[in-house]
């Protein structure tokens, strides 16, 4: 079951959308942005936007803010639903 993390109004009634997605166990951690069956995948461990299309510049800097807002929780979250892929990998601690 996906885990929500809607963002403040009024962002959720434009039809924004922020959530950890099933099935996604094998892909670097990140949630999805939606709006309008558009998709942005927003990389956990990097803090960045994973593709090019559609145009993160689409996305309002205040879900952006949202999701780093929420972090923490976010990434609590990641970890406890896919802990074979945690945002935080072992190799990271040598760097």
């Amino acid at each position: 079951m996906p885990i929500y993390f809607p963002p403040p109004e009024p962002w959720v009634k434009r039809g924004w959308n922020v959530k950890i997605a099933e099935k996604e166990c094998l892909e670097p951690p990140h949630v999805t942005i939606s709006n309008k069956g558009r998709l942005w995948r927003w990389n956990l461990r990097s803090q960045r936007f994973m593709d090019k299309k559609p145009p993160p510049g689409d996305v309002p800097p205040e879900v952006v803010a949202h999701i780093q807002d929420q972090l923490l929780e976010i990434v609590r979250r990641w970890d406890a639903y896919y802990p074979l892929n945690p945002v935080a990998r072992p190799e990271d601690d040598d760097e």
